[in-house]
């Protein structure tokens, strides 16, 4: 479900989203309108946003910084300045979707025709063997240095299998592989990471965490290779602006996935990672599997998501 905020003086409009995802947002409750209500009435009645406590909030924190740095900046879904509405594309991965192991293959090799230099492939879900099939099958075609896989394992390994797994898909020239183990476990994702033959990246492990206060012992706890930052569920773009400090202070890598907004909150991300001047493929959908998303600017063609100023968009209000 996504929720459309709109703040307007009746000259202007700004207009954010808030979309909780099932399974993965920490305010994907029955009672998240009610609490969404309850926060806007709370703006209305003249408190900021920073007065709000959020903490548990971290989609509605988003829609709500959205809509008002929308407002803010005219109500034109432009906000910090960037390249990315200038013309210049943001290199992004191609997502294999889940499904049997011989249709993700075949999805990873139209992604890699059409272009891509970055797939990802969401591994931990089918039988390994089939995934370990599928992956050497692809490498046949394509070596690393035409094609870098990224894997996403949304914590499905357990501590006792993990490392034995990972020796077993260093095989097939990995660039990383996302939250392997169940998060919330940083002792074992610690010795995890100082054995691991591939990179790891922590997902999972950031939701609900209060950056500003546990940000920083995280990371020096499990000293991961990547953080991957999903502004609807960790609380927007000033929380991951922190954790982009936190990265940068122990020299790891980042990189930002969207988690199925649609294109009002994948804009909103896009120009974010644009103005951070990151130049390693973002995880950026499209918003492919919506049937009723907001026509906008931008596509993704050939591992690149563009902006064409020439379009204009379609909003329902």
């Amino acid at each position: 479900m996504a929720y459309l905020i709109t703040i307007t003086d009746g000259n202007k409009r700004g207009i954010g989203e808030a979309s909780p995802l099932a399974g993965l947002s920490i305010d994907a409750v029955p009672d998240f309108e009610i609490q969404l209500q309850f926060f806007l009435s709370e703006l209305a009645s003249g408190k900021q946003l920073e007065e709000l406590d959020l903490q548990l909030w971290p989609a509605i924190h988003f829609g709500l910084e959205t809509a008002i740095a929308d407002f803010e900046n005219g109500g034109y879904q432009m906000f910090e300045p960037n390249n990315w509405v200038k013309g210049k594309p943001i290199p992004i991965n191609g997502l294999v979707w889940m499904h049997q192991a011989d249709q993700m293959l075949a999805q990873a090799i139209a992604k890699a025709q059409q272009g891509y230099t970055h797939i990802k492939f969401k591994v931990g879900a089918l039988n390994f063997e089939a995934e370990c099939n599928m992956l050497n099958e692809f490498r046949k075609l394509y070596s690393a240095s035409k094609v870098q896989i990224r894997l996403d394992a949304n914590g499905a390994f357990s501590k006792i299998e993990v490392l034995e797994k990972l020796q077993v898909l260093s095989q097939f020239h990995i660039h990383s592989i996302e939250q392997p183990i169940p998060a919330g476990n940083w002792d074992d994702m610690a010795a995890l990471i100082q054995k691991s033959p591939i990179p790891i990246a922590l997902d999972e492990e950031l939701i609900g965490i209060d950056v500003w206060s546990k940000g920083n012992e995280l990371i020096n706890h499990c000293m991961p290779d990547y953080l991957i930052l999903k502004p609807t569920l960790i609380g927007g773009i000033a929380i991951a602006n922190e954790w982009i400090r936190l990265a940068q202070h122990y020299q790891k890598g980042w990189w930002a996935t969207s988690a199925l907004e649609s294109s009002i909150g994948l804009n909103r991300i896009a120009q974010w990672c644009s103005s951070t001047g990151s130049n390693i493929p973002q995880g950026l959908g499209t918003g492919s599997l919506y049937k009723n998303n907001f026509e906008s600017p931008f596509t993704a063609s050939a591992g690149f998501l563009s902006y064409d100023l020439a379009k204009k968009w379609k909003l329902p209000f």
